[in-house]
């Protein structure tokens, strides 16, 4: 079977996230069990027009928002008779395949709606038109087309949104091919991983951290992440912070397993598998109770709180100062990417899934 994948980044661009590597790793898994694929997504500036990468045929064309233009023509030029089936991967602005592609089958992949996140990332009235206009407006063009999304929180979002069609399909995860053996740190630490933007908002975990301070004075905070904060935050860092960037996998991991707990604080996620992630490595999760995080934080037996860092300081002051237990965290709630792989295909080929 030859399969496109719309989506509006690969894995070389420089803004590249959790849905580009949601992305390759069901691509990964396709190319495993004899499918060829293929991704559409924007040009990268010193990559070029089209390239093989791990298997995988990369077509970069059109920028930020050219590619959704250049996506219909690809299609209508060179996609007809060419594919089996199209993933079209959602991420704010869509590219709309069903209101072009009819020949072949097509299955959005939703991770979440925007909804607030459009108050956090575009100024007023974008935002609002964003939130209220042109989001329900293009999610309508999905209404009876397949739709796979990974919480019970996004799957809600959508049915308020008139989707006619959605299933969740765990969000995948395949645990560390290498062994993790790390003791906790002798000082009680904190940590933060994720995109330093504003819907992830890390100034909260900042204020909740030096109110942690107030009654914990030997806590610490790690933040693990890069993104368009990253400054803001430099430049404010309060004494017990260390901002350590963008760091490999395997590091990431080891600062999993030796922080005390694992602090979250975005506006909305489509899961939040940085949850999951510290529940395998032993380490319990604080995250506002939001759409996305309160699936993953129930799921990992977490502690989720009110959306404000006070609260979330409160909860966290108890557990370290011993007036609450802390939590023994689980790793339920993803299944792995070959299992991913296989229900998106047979959802979007028979409308079901086994």
């Amino acid at each position: 079977m030859n399969i496109l994948i719309f989506n509006w980044r690969d894995l070389a661009h420089p803004e590249a996230g959790g849905a580009e590597v949601y992305v390759h790793s069901i691509a990964r898994e396709w190319l495993a069990v004899g499918h060829a694929v293929s991704i559409f997504s924007a040009a990268v500036p010193g990559k070029p027009p089209r390239e093989m990468a791990s298997g995988v045929e990369v077509i970069r064309r059109g920028g930020k928002l050219g590619v959704y233009r250049e996506a219909r023509q690809f299609w209508q030029k060179e996609g007809t008779n060419q594919f089996d089936l199209v993933v079209d991967s959602v991420n704010t602005r869509p590219f709309l395949s069903p209101s072009f592609v009819d020949q072949v089958p097509v299955v959005a992949i939703v991770y979440q709606t925007a909804a607030d996140v459009w108050d956090y990332e575009t100024p007023w009235p974008v935002s609002w038109l964003g939130r209220h206009l042109l989001e329900p407006r293009w999610l309508r063009k999905y209404r009876y087309t397949p739709v796979v999304t990974i919480s019970n929180s996004s799957r809600q979002a959508l049915d308020v949104e008139g989707l006619r069609n959605v299933t969740v399909i765990p969000v995948g995860w395949n645990p560390p091919l290498w062994s993790i053996e790390e003791t906790k740190e002798q000082s009680p630490t904190l940590l933060f991983v994720g995109r330093l933007s504003k819907n992830k908002r890390p100034q909260d975990a900042v204020r909740a951290f030096e109110i942690v301070r107030r009654s914990v004075p030997d806590c610490r905070l790690w933040i693990v992440g890069d993104g368009p904060e990253a400054n803001r935050l430099h430049r404010r860092l309060p004494p017990g912070v260390l901002l350590l960037g963008k760091v490999s996998d395997v590091e990431k991991y080891q600062r999993m397993a030796r922080a005390h707990a694992l602090i979250s604080t975005s506006v909305r996620e489509g899961w939040g598998l940085v949850i999951t992630e510290a529940a395998a490595m032993g380490t319990p999760s604080f995250a506002y109770n939001v759409p996305g995080l309160r699936d993953s934080v129930s799921a990992a037996k977490g502690i989720l709180t009110d959306p404000e860092p006070s609260a979330l300081a409160a909860n966290i002051i108890s557990v370290l100062t011993g007036k609450s237990v802390m939590p023994v965290p689980s790793s339920r709630g993803t299944i792995t990417w070959p299992e991913v792989a296989r229900r998106i295909i047979e959802f979007g080929i028979d409308g079901r899934v086994a």
